[in-house]
């Protein structure tokens, strides 16, 4: 049984993603993407740079990818591989940026191991990823309707 505290909900244009969480791999990445998700600051908001074999990305409220919630992160890197489902922070090119930008591997992209903060890995639904709309920018973007935490759901 998944602990509730940490299955991230997506409800996406092309289905529901459930993500577990792992803050014992990022706490403090883990503590503010739930921070944001109660907020509704993930609502609405459109995965911005798709690349087919790689990655979706998401988290910026601008829609471009230039922006953030405006809280800046201190790298938690980990030893866990970037594969197929894993979730890990967008950043620019100080390991610091991190804010509330992230995304979800299609394929495995080892090459950023130890260089970006994973917090999590796609348990069910990665399939709706797989029909995330590709692009950069993307073309009319699919976007995540609405994040909640699976705690909060079942209260």
């Amino acid at each position: 049984m998944a602990d509730n505290d940490n299955i991230l909900i997506l409800e996406t244009t092309q289905g529901p993603v459930k993500i577990e969480m792992r803050p014992d791999l990022a706490p403090n990445h883990v503590a503010r993407i739930k921070e944001l998700v109660r907020e509704g600051f993930y609502d609405g908001i459109v995965f911005h740079r798709v690349i087919e074999g790689f990655m979706a990305q998401t988290g910026c409220p601008q829609g471009t990818g230039t922006g953030g919630s405006g809280k800046k992160l201190k790298a938690e890197f980990n030893k866990e591989p970037h594969v197929r489902g894993t979730t890990s922070m967008a950043r620019a090119a100080n390991p610091d940026s991190g804010d509330s930008q992230f995304f979800i591997c299609f394929d495995d992209a080892r090459f950023l191991d130890n260089q970006y903060t994973v917090w999590g890995k796609v348990i069910e639904g990665m399939e709706n990823v797989d029909k995330i709309k590709r692009g950069e920018p993307v073309q009319n973007p699919d976007k995540i309707v609405k994040a909640s935490m699976a705690a909060d759901a079942a209260a």
